[in-house]
């Protein structure tokens, strides 16, 4: 299980330092292969590759002629590379996804519970102070108990 925010940096050669913390648990439960990809090309998902065909199967038992599925495969696809850690830690993420959603420099890399998310630290903050959690948003959360 991914929890928690863990700022870092995206070197020059763009590859990403995993936070320890993360590190450990991939070294624990994965044998530090990644499908890296996106849904909107604004925040990268680092998937280990485990889980990831996990997600395969799910996608395998959607009609190929469903709309909503090619759309979410053009994207998958688009912005998606297979990586492995290296000895430091590191995994280069795909240069198109790097440019769009702007992975420079400074990041900030959250647990999804399977799976990381790597967005650009400030693009993050101004998007979650630009939506921030609602009255109604939190009803809605408290039906399904939390």
């Amino acid at each position: 299980m991914f929890r928690g925010n863990h700022p870092t940096r995206v070197d020059e050669k763009g590859r990403l330092k995993l936070p320890a913390e993360f590190k450990r648990r991939i070294d624990e439960l994965y044998n530090g292969r990644f499908y890296i990809t996106s849904k909107d090309g604004r925040v990268a998902e680092i998937h280990p590759l485990q889980e990831w065909e996990k997600v395969e199967q799910k996608l395998a038992e959607i009609p190929n002629f469903d709309p909503a599925k090619r759309k979410l495969m053009d994207r998958y696809n688009f912005f998606g590379s297979e990586a492995e850690m290296d000895a430091q830690g590191r995994v280069l993420l795909p240069q198109i996804l790097r440019e769009k959603a702007n992975l420079m420099a400074e990041v900030v890399v959250f647990g999804m519970q399977t799976y990381l998310e790597v967005a650009n630290r400030e693009v993050f903050v101004a998007n979650m102070d630009a939506n921030p959690l609602t009255a109604e948003d939190e009803q809605k959360l408290a039906g399904f108990g939390l």
